[in-house]
Parts: structure tokens; sequence; C-alpha cells
């Protein structure tokens, strides 16, 4: 399976994919989607839809998986910034009265 890059959502050269941003993706799914709501296709043609339809939500949940993982990343360091300048400002006493 090849490797994607998160900024640019493009896979590795060596494979010759490439994957679709994730507002390409969810619009193709729409319209997948709305094509078999509307019905007026083969067997053979829905089948196909279908399974268009599962690439493009993996796609898609791949894409909110990784901004999670960046959002989460980031909310991390938020924390861990926050802290330490709290240390930093005033040191808690040990002391007990």
């Amino acid at each position: 399976m090849a490797k994607t890059d998160e900024q640019t959502g493009q896979t590795d050269e060596r494979s010759g994919e490439t994957t679709l941003g994730y507002e390409q993706a969810r619009d193709e799914l729409v319209e997948v989607v709305r094509r078999l709501e509307a019905g007026g296709t083969s067997l053979e043609e829905s089948l196909a839809l279908w399974e268009r339809g599962e690439q493009l939500a993996k796609v898609c949940r791949h894409w909110l998986e990784g901004a999670r993982a960046r959002l989460d990343a980031a909310l991390a360091e938020g924390e861990d910034g926050a802290e330490g300048a709290e240390g930093a400002e005033e040191p808690e006493s040990t002391e007990e009265s």
C-alpha cells in the first residue's frame, strides 16, 4: 500500500496512484450516493458505484483521522507549554502550617 503525504494527499510516486483531497472525495461520494438513491442503474453499475463509494469513504476517513491526530498533537503541545509556563511563574509551596 502506498504512503500518503498528509499535507498534499498525494501518494508515493512509485505506486502511480494519487489520493483525492478530502473535499474532492466527499463531493464525489455525495454524487455516488445520489446516483445510487436515484436508482435506474443496472446491478453491475450499482455494485461499481457501491465499491467506489466505499473507496471514497475510506479516503475521507483517512483525512479525518489525520486531521484529528494533528489537532490532538497541537492540543498536547499547548497543554505541555501551558504547564511549563505555570510552573515557572509560581513554584508550589510544600510547607505545611
